[in-house]
């Protein structure tokens, strides 16, 4: 690949969540602290959403990452359950080695009392939460009437897409829509937010900033609505096609074609950033 021909360490814009390449930037940040307050506070149910691409996964993965020692973490990164299974999942991450069906939410409930007996918090950090059945997300609210009369014995943070808005909005899910406390919407980042993400990844990766001149990073913020998803797309094809051309940074030709090869991207019509004529 392109590594060894621009001097990087490891790759700088590929689509896996590296936490290491995190940055805390302000719509991220703000998510993290909205949750991380909602948790402290005993709120039992937190909801997170954001448009494609801009940034969820992460955030759930640097909150997970860095939770305190008496967090018990349970995190549902798999989305097709329906109830039954999603019951049995739970059970699994807080140790219940020998499930029985019948008896598996009463299991669950001694497993948590036992738990904050011992001062362990259990939040449970549920992923791509939009896609979650109506069955599965009716048993999300029944976890949230596990408790002791001082404090729930489960906390729930949903992850989603702005479908997960557009589903509690339905009458027949106004019980669970009702028991979110807080809520926190991740946006597209900044121009400058933009620039700083594009730099940050390029310097912990082991590059130089100078690979893509601010112009051509002002042009990826465009293309991309500022969305991290497309904008790790966008500069990892770039670079392909820059070492391609054995070119030792991104000329504007190499940007054009990466940002057109792109989907959901905003297209422009012409190379010259100066006149990018935007679609």
């Amino acid at each position: 690949m392109y590594l060894e021909h621009f001097g990087f360490e490891s790759l700088p814009f590929h689509l896996t969540p590296d936490t290491d390449l995190f940055l805390g930037l302000a719509p991220h940040y703000e998510a993290i602290q909205t949750v991380n307050a909602a948790l402290e506070m005993g709120e039992g149910l937190i909801k997170v959403t954001g448009e494609v691409g801009t940034g969820k996964t992460m955030v759930c993965r640097v909150m997970a990452k860095y939770f305190k020692p008496h967090v018990q973490l349970v995190f549902l990164p798999n989305p097709a359950l329906d109830g039954d299974r999603l019951r049995v999942a739970v059970a699994k991450e807080l140790g219940i080695e020998s499930i029985d069906v019948t008896s598996i939410v009463d299991d669950i409930q001694r497993r948590l009392i036992e738990l904050a007996r011992d001062g362990l918090q259990v939040v449970v950090l549920v992923d791509e939460a939009q896609a979650l059945s109506d069955d599965a997300l009716e048993v999300l609210r029944l976890f949230g009437n596990l408790e002791t009369e001082q404090a729930k014995l489960l906390q729930i943070v949903l992850f989603g897409q702005p479908e997960l808005d557009e589903r509690l909005s339905q009458h027949h899910l106004r019980q669970l829509r009702q028991r979110i406390t807080f809520s926190a919407q991740l946006r597209g980042l900044t121009l400058d937010e933009a620039v700083a993400y594009i730099d940050n990844r390029l310097a912990k990766s082991g590059g130089e900033m100078s690979l893509l001149s601010l112009s051509q990073k002002k042009a990826i913020w465009r293309a991309s609505k500022g969305y991290p998803r497309l904008i790790n797309q966008i500069c990892h094809k770039a670079l392909v096609l820059a070492f391609s051309k054995k070119s030792k940074s991104v000329t504007n030709a190499c940007l054009f074609d990466a940002v057109h090869d792109t989907y959901d991207s905003c297209k422009p019509k012409f190379k010259s950033p100066r006149l990018w004529g935007w679609s």
